[in-house]
């Protein structure tokens, strides 16, 4: 595939302008370079390069769930990618929260719970947006690496949610908010459902309300869109699994806030590395796909914000942040007799781990599911399986697993 770019890095691991994958090959049959990546293909030559460079714009569409991400001169794409972050971090957290609470209350020899030594440091994020800020930093030296860019120009999105909730909102009632004079959510959320169940509409004739949460704590957490009203009667019977609520949640602003406290976060921490950043805003970036015809995706945008949005393109990748380790402290399943599972396999299954990428039938996949016996799970990026359960002697291996996978999307 003569299309097909390949990334070259000199003798002294700097990055070198890409090349054709005919050229590559003469460098590879003669001796000249060497692999040192698959995917992206990447080779590393043996001998001195004048290093001729031409000037590459990074375009970086920052984004809670998805970056995308490319690198474009003026009349050609160099490397474009639509890079997909976790979203279990909080319900990881909460679980392993719950289980240590669990654990300090039984009766064990367990030391108690300390809260003055904890001190938080000063610019500190909560997990769930500091794995995403860390993403945002990691993606982009991973292009480094394989490119010499010359220019970041990264899309930081703030979002005005007290307008997004209610435009007609202006003057007092914007600074003073929903909740004031209450002392609490709860009373709140009372006081907006008028004081009445919101699922009899008084029927049960139980004076004691009480408060239900539509989504579960760990995910919704207890912000008034995922609460409502409800009274005991029903609330209990809810939870015996003697009726079922219908109540559905509004759109939640969880992305809208989590960008608005994380984007000065990537653009300092992004500074710090690469002084050559500069900002845009979501307006422009909009005006330049609708004036070029392009459609709404997170790698157009990219292209867009990178300031040559006629590049032509090539291949673009797929890439995914997956966990490190499978944890006991973040599992609550528990077995008969109050035993929780340790559910925690050997790292190795036939000398196969979790997301090694493998052949099988001249398809490329991932490895998302093993079992002792030998039998895998393979799917793609995109979430498409390929096959549930395969013969661990069917598979050929292509790259070992990580955190960050990727693959090509032809």
């Amino acid at each position: 595939m003569d299309y097909l770019l390949v990334y070259v890095i000199n003798k002294y691991n700097k990055p070198l302008m890409p090349c054709k994958s005919s050229k590559a090959r003469k460098l590879l049959k003669q001796g000249k370079a060497k692999v040192i990546k698959r995917t992206p293909f990447t080779i590393q030559l043996l001998y001195g390069s004048s290093g001729y460079k031409q000037e590459i714009n990074l375009g970086v569409d920052a984004g809670t769930k998805h970056i995308g991400l490319s690198a474009t001169t003026k009349e050609k794409v160099l490397f474009e990618a639509d890079m997909q972050l976790r979203i279990d971090i909080v319900n990881l957290l909460t679980t392993r929260k719950q289980n240590r609470r669990l654990r300090r209350n039984r009766k064990i020899r367990y030391r108690k719970a300390r809260f003055l030594n904890r001190k938080k440091k000063k610019g500190w994020l909560a997990p769930s947006i500091q794995h995403k800020v860390d993403s945002h930093v990691k993606i982009i030296n991973f292009t480094y690496k394989i490119l010499p860019v010359s220019k970041i120009i990264i899309e930081l999105a703030s979002f005005d949610i007290q307008k997004i909730k209610n435009q007609d909102i202006s003057g007092k009632e914007y600074q003073q908010g929903e909740q004031l004079d209450f002392w609490n959510v709860r009373e709140y959320v009372l006081f907006r459902d008028n004081h009445t169940c919101q699922h009899c509409k008084g029927k049960s004739k139980d004076k004691i309300l009480q408060v239900h949460h539509k989504e579960s704590r760990k995910t919704g957490g207890n912000s008034p869109d995922n609460l409502i009203t409800v009274c005991k009667t029903c609330h209990e019977n809810h939870h015996n699994n003697k009726i079922t609520f219908n109540f559905k949640r509004n759109s939640t602003f969880r992305d809208a806030s989590h960008m608005n406290i994380m984007r000065w976060f990537i653009y300092d921490k992004v500074k710090d590395y690469y002084p050559q950043v500069k900002l845009t805003y979501g307006y422009i970036t909009k005006t330049i796909r609708i004036n070029n015809n392009l459609e709404k995706s997170h790698i157009i945008d990219a292209r867009c914000i990178s300031g040559n949005s006629l590049a032509k393109e090539d291949i673009i990748y797929l890439m995914k942040q997956v966990r490190k380790n499978n944890r006991r402290l973040h599992k609550s399943k528990i077995l008969k007799g109050g035993i929780r599972k340790n559910n925690k396999s050997v790292r190795y299954v036939k000398d196969y781990q979790l997301f090694d990428k493998v052949l099988y039938n001249k398809q490329e996949c991932f490895i998302f599911g093993r079992r002792i016996s030998g039998q895998f799970d393979l799917r793609k990026l995109n979430g498409t399986i390929i096959n549930r359960s395969v013969n661990y002697k069917k598979l050929k291996l292509l790259e070992c697993g990580n955190s960050m996978l990727i693959e090509r999307n032809c």
